[in-house]
């Protein structure tokens, strides 16, 4: 007859590691999702996630023109700094192949009209003849067009996903940023206050 020998801590270790090894994703798993749940619950959006750009320069703007394109009936000209140098300007991110880019042109036309306002775009990683076809069809609220085919400018400026749009004061810095179209609620709640406050000079 044979006595078994009580288990040593050495001999229990192996098992605890494996029994930790397991645990751990789940456990990490709940972490998250408790992250994501209270982002959620707290009713925000990534729209109102402030950027990291805020109050800081806008990054350079050395873009070339969308050729073909027009304003006023002369040739676009291209988006660089001085195409906004001491001007209020909203600078809007946008594609043709981009749906709710479509969605709010129209209010960017609005906004064009605007004559504290100057306003120009970044055409992200499109086709020329379908930038100026969305142009055509749709009207074209640009001041200047800057053609980012790589994406390099929309990374400069920390784009999340098109439309963006960022308000740059007279003196270069961001003041105010717009993740996803513009709607009643973020222009009376967000653009037209910060708007304001910039012309006011605060």
């Amino acid at each position: 007859m044979s006595i078994e020998t009580p288990a040593t801590p050495e001999a229990s270790r192996p098992g605890k590691i494996r029994i930790v090894f397991a645990v751990l994703p789940l456990l990490i798993f709940a972490a998250l999702a408790a992250i994501f749940w209270s982002q959620l619950d707290s009713g925000r959006s990534i729209s109102e996630i402030p950027s990291a750009l805020i109050g800081t320069k806008a990054p350079l703007l050395d873009m070339p023109p969308l050729e073909g394109a027009t304003f006023k009936g002369a040739p676009m000209p291209a988006l660089t700094d001085a195409a906004i140098k001491g001007k209020l300007t909203l600078v809007n991110v946008w594609a043709s192949w981009c749906v709710p880019c479509r969605e709010e042109n129209p209010i960017i036309l609005e906004l064009a009209k605007d004559p504290r306002l100057t306003v120009v775009g970044i055409n992200y990683k499109d086709q020329t003849e379908n930038a100026l076809r969305f142009l055509g069809e749709l009207g074209n609220p640009f001041a200047a067009v800057g053609v980012d085919p790589r994406g390099k400018a929309a990374i400069d400026w920390g784009v999340y996903g098109i439309p963006e749009s960022y308000l740059v004061d007279a003196s270069g810095t961001i003041v105010y940023k717009r993740v996803g179209p513009f709607d009643e609620r973020s222009l009376k709640g967000g653009l037209y206050p910060a708007i304001e406050k910039a012309v006011a000079g605060k």
